[in-house]
């Protein structure tokens, strides 16, 4: 691992992987997979020994985000993620007011997990709904019904936990457009602090992957897909999210992500804005002083106690400036051009004039004298606006 800074006002955010997961999703490409109680106690000591020994190289930074993702966190024992807590706090200097995350999913949660995970400083939940119809959950291959979920919801405020986002997908095989939206609107009325909403993406080696893969191909030919939505279709609903979630007094501030008023992701922003982060676990990434690496993926390797950081890469200032604007232009505000000239000593305009003119032309980018920042066409055409953004 990189040597790390030695400012003390160095910040950093911490992702733990927790690879486990009761039943694999019909769609999910994520390194995850169901194991053994046995397995999951050996992960857990051997993820506490990976803290101890990676913490001291960290000493001069402040914590300012921690995130358990998975897989399924909250499939653990409750004492398993507070033993994780307290071993993090000893070894990091994790700030107060630091922004603590769980993913959830419905069926995995009980009051006694709640009460733990309240104790144990974690202050926001990040549960996987996916949506609030039941044919359309076990179409996904999900483990709960939408009742369950509810029940996991108001355990979930019954414990104090303020900060709740909930995870959507839309753009599902065969799914209708005012089917979408019902789900939508009953997810809304409860209010929920952030929604993270995801079109979804046909991802190779799923069991969708084998069902839709062939229909994925036909959309992005510009074909008639027999059961994924057509791309126009997709497109309304990407729309009417937006719109709904306005009306609800909610704040879109990166592609897929709204919240309420300061109630937006620290952690998620960190990534996006190359913010350094520490990955522990199993096929975690990290990018820490632009060197950017992950641990390995073998769960066999993990649990002998192999941390040693897989495909190092150190990002040269090329690639570092192309981050800044692909990752940067997810959020809604854009990129700053002071912050810019600031992290590379030379103007956004010096190096990418050309493409934010041939992009604002076309109604895709708009230009400010503070930022350049996507426009409602560019955010339908996301991936190809940020695509001109790579440096020959």
């Amino acid at each position: 691992m990189p040597e790390t800074k030695k400012d003390s006002g160095a910040e950093c955010g911490i992702y733990l992987h927790i690879p486990f997961c009761v039943l694999k999703c019909r769609y999910c490409d994520f390194l995850s997979a169901p194991a053994a109680e046995e397995t999951k106690e050996d992960y857990v000591r051997v993820l506490l020994q990976e803290i101890k020994e990676k913490a001291p190289a960290f000493q001069n930074r402040t914590v300012t985000s921690v995130f358990f993702g998975g897989g399924t966190p909250s499939i653990l024992k409750a004492g398993a993620i507070s033993n994780l807590m307290d071993q993090i706090r000893t070894g990091f200097a994790v700030s107060d007011d630091a922004e603590i995350t769980i993913e959830c999913n419905p069926g995995t949660l009980t009051r006694e997990k709640l009460a733990i995970y309240k104790g144990c400083g974690i202050n926001r939940l990040s549960m996987g709904v996916q949506s609030a119809d039941n044919a359309v959950l076990k179409m996904l291959g999900r483990i709960h019904t939408y009742e369950a979920f509810l029940e996991s919801f108001e355990l979930a405020r019954k414990a104090g936990f303020k900060n709740i986002n909930l995870d959507i997908i839309s753009g599902l095989p065969l799914q209708k457009e005012g089917d979408y939206e019902k789900s939508l609107k009953k997810l809304l009325r409860l209010r929920p602090e952030h929604l993270s909403v995801y079109s979804l993406l046909i991802e190779e080696g799923t069991e969708f992957y084998r069902l839709y893969g062939e229909d994925a191909k036909i959309r992005e030919n510009g074909g008639k897909p027999q059961f994924l939505p057509e791309e126009e279709a997709e497109r309304r609903m990407v729309h009417r999210t937006a719109a709904l979630l306005a009306e609800s007094g909610y704040q879109q501030y990166e592609i897929s992500n709204f919240a309420r008023k300061g109630r937006e992701s620290r952690h998620n922003l960190g990534y996006w804005r190359r913010s350094d982060y520490l990955g522990l676990g199993l096929g975690a990434a990290s990018l820490v002083d632009n060197h950017r690496f992950h641990n390995t993926r073998a769960l066999d390797d993990y649990l002998k106690y192999e941390f040693s950081p897989q495909e190092e890469e150190v990002i040269d200032k090329k690639g570092q400036m192309e981050e800044t604007m692909f990752l940067g232009l997810r959020e809604i505000r854009g990129v700053e051009k002071a912050e810019f000239y600031r992290r590379f000593g030379v103007s956004m305009r010096n190096v990418y004039g050309k493409v934010i003119d041939e992009m604002s032309a076309d109604g895709l980018l708009m230009e400010t004298e503070q930022n350049v920042c996507l426009s409602t066409r560019g955010l339908d055409v996301a991936n190809y606006v940020m695509a001109a953004f790579l440096l020959d």
